[in-house]
């Protein structure tokens, strides 16, 4: 099957735009699509549309175990999830507020459709900056523990860094992500965090837990995608960007209003260039319906010349990471994203001494304890 924008090979996203596209896979087609699928986190997922269209007739019998298996996967994660929360609820009940969730644990809290057949690697939360102490206190006696442990990882996530140093639980080994802000401190798009958390909205019924309002949702997906710099899970957080805005532009939620609510935050939060990408390639990879004015209007794009870049770079990073997505620029792309997300993270002063610090570090670090 071929596409006419160069990405001739990617099964997965004309899927997650139409799911009606799996009725045109041949049995060679469903072997590598659920090999994309699997590697970018979205097997899954597709199983729910695909369940969900009322398309399982389509499905030959060598790919059913393969859905079969993915969403008994993500029910154990979503139970996961479930019961995680339960005890960072229970631990976190002295903090005087209520813990924002972010990214899929909000998802799935507030029952928003990118929760549907997600998998999850961790759990996020935001509190205000003058509890970060009281909550990370609460949490060590409910067993959370400091991952990184070297006194100078510890310095540099508590001097410039949005959150704690990841927690893990000492028994079972869950790990969670303590937020301060959404962006670093030294970030190029900083943002007032005091303005998220007094917007949030309460999650769920029993009032533990909170999640950001529609539009900040919307644009903590974007800035996460686009301005981090890592994106082995690229296209599912795409995905998760389309599904909520087709979720909260239509009726009976926000409805059209949505993408100037939308715009007006993003404008009041310096996010546009994050809400610009996060637009433009929502709409160009998965069909979302994003009106022509808002792409070409409220949300300033960036000069032609780094439009052509930023596509040469996104249009490779958002496909599935799977050798049969990329060809001999692909790596040329992921590398320039991973150092223009570092160089929006920190200021050039003090990014490339901690990478050079970190360079070091790895090479002296002894062959025995080195990542195999």
């Amino acid at each position: 099957m071929t596409k006419g924008n160069g990405r001739a090979s990617d099964l997965v996203s004309p899927a997650l735009a139409a799911i009606s596209a799996i009725e045109n896979w041949r049995l060679k087609d469903w072997d590598i699509a659920i090999r994309q699928a699997r590697r970018s986190g979205l097997l899954a997922r597709i199983a729910c549309l695909i369940s969900s269209a009322g398309l399982g007739g389509c499905v030959p019998e060598r790919a059913r175990g393969h859905l079969e298996a993915a969403q008994i996967l993500a029910a154990k994660h979503a139970s996961d999830v479930a019961r995680e929360l339960d005890h960072i609820g229970e631990a976190l009940q002295g903090l005087g507020v209520k813990p924002i969730l972010l990214k899929g644990a909000s998802y799935a809290a507030a029952g928003l459709p990118p929760s549907r057949g997600r998998l999850f690697g961790d759990i996020d939360i935001l509190v205000p900056r003058r509890l970060i102490a009281a909550a990370e206190k609460d949490l060590a006696s409910g067993g959370w523990q400091a991952v990184k442990q070297d006194s100078y990882d510890q310095s540099y996530y508590r001097r410039w860094m949005h959150e704690l140093p990841p927690l893990q639980h000492k028994s079972r080994r869950t790990t969670i992500d303590v937020h301060h802000n959404i962006v670093p401190l030294t970030s190029v798009h900083p943002v007032d965090a005091k303005r998220m958390i007094d917007a949030a909205k309460p999650a769920g019924t029993d009032g533990r837990f909170a999640v950001l309002a529609p539009e900040d949702m919307v644009l903590h997906a974007a800035v996460h995608l686009f301005d981090d710099g890592e994106f082995v899970n690229g296209l599912r957080d795409l995905d998760d960007i389309n599904r909520l805005l087709r979720h909260f532009s239509a009726p009976p939620n926000f409805g059209p209003d949505f993408w100037d609510v939308l715009t007006a935050r993003a404008s009041t939060l310096r996010l546009e260039r994050p809400l610009h990408y996060a637009l433009r390639y929502a709409a160009r990879f998965l069909g979302t319906p994003v009106p022509p004015r808002i792409l070409r209007d409220p949300v300033p794009a960036p000069a032609p010349a780094v439009s052509l870049l930023m596509d040469f770079a996104f249009e490779r990073a958002l496909r599935p990471l799977h050798p049969s997505c990329g060809d001999r620029l692909t790596g040329l792309a992921l590398g320039f994203l991973y150092l223009r997300g570092h160089c929006l993270r920190m200021p050039l002063r003090l990014l490339l001494p901690h990478l050079l610090r970190k360079a070091v570090m790895r090479r002296l670090k002894p062959a025995e304890a080195r990542p195999v």
